[in-house]
């Protein structure tokens, strides 16, 4: 059975969502995107983590149809504490300064987990997903906070980087810390991206294999890097909908 379009047309499907504010890292209140079901649940969570592009509309839609088919979801604002303005005009100003450290992204990431276990209507169990950067941060925070209970990366550049690439905020490769990955993951990648270029993506395979790790990974022929994203050239539709498919399955079979 496939995910997509198998609702009930009486089941009288609705959710909520817009932005709140939470406390993420050291207690600071950020802002979060949440899109949540009307129900009483119980319902698993997926914290978004979202990409360098920015905390933008597609994550909001992202969270929307998640929640839509039975997830609370927290998309935090990772770039809350350097200011506001558009999602293009903060991450222009994130990009001026060399990113987001991982270390913030991994400490706010832990306290949404955290913040959507604590609600009733919890099932207790929460995934991590994101793309791009956001990809490579999903892996990195599965691999460095304990209690998430599956992963997604979607074509994260950046999991694995050459010592010389490394920064004060980017300290570490994620494939380094395969040991340490805590969660089921799974990675859906487009065969004409260059970060990761499929070499890249074989590489971290291999180190999932010797780890004795969870895993899957899908490659898609036609399909560069972005290409869930309708609102840009790079948008494939018959992927796209295919790796939402697997995305939403493993969800599904980890979390339920």
């Amino acid at each position: 059975m496939t995910e997509w379009n198998s609702f009930q047309t009486n089941a009288g499907t609705s959710i909520t969502a817009g932005i709140t504010t939470f406390k993420g890292a050291n207690g600071d209140e950020i802002h979060t995107y949440v899109a949540r079901p009307t129900g009483t649940g119980p319902y698993p969570g997926v914290v978004l983590v979202h990409h360098l592009p920015g905390w933008d509309e597609v994550y909001q839609e992202f969270a929307r149809r998640l929640a839509n088919h039975g997830y609370i979801v927290s998309s935090p604002d990772f770039y809350c504490r350097l200011g506001h303005g558009t999602p293009d005009e903060v991450a222009a100003k994130v990009r001026g300064e060399g990113g987001v450290a991982d270390a913030s992204v991994v400490a706010d990431s832990e306290a949404a987990l955290n913040w959507i276990k604590s609600q009733p209507e919890s099932n207790g169990k929460v995934g991590v997903a994101g793309t791009c950067s956001g990809g490579r941060h999903a892996v990195l925070v599965a691999s460095r906070v304990k209690g998430f209970d599956a992963a997604v990366d979607l074509w994260g550049g950046g999991v694995v980087q050459p010592a010389e690439q490394l920064t004060e905020k980017q300290p570490v490769a994620p494939i380094d810390l395969t040991n340490d990955l805590s969660a089921p993951l799974l990675g859906i990648f487009g065969n004409d991206d260059q970060r990761p270029t499929p070499a890249q993506v074989n590489q971290h395979e291999e180190a999932l294999k010797a780890a004795g790790k969870t895993y899957e990974f899908h490659r898609y022929d036609g399909a560069g890097h972005g290409f869930f994203y309708h609102d840009r050239g790079a948008y494939r539709q018959e992927q796209a909908m295919d790796g939402w498919e697997k995305m939403l399955a493993w969800f599904k079979k980890y979390l339920s």
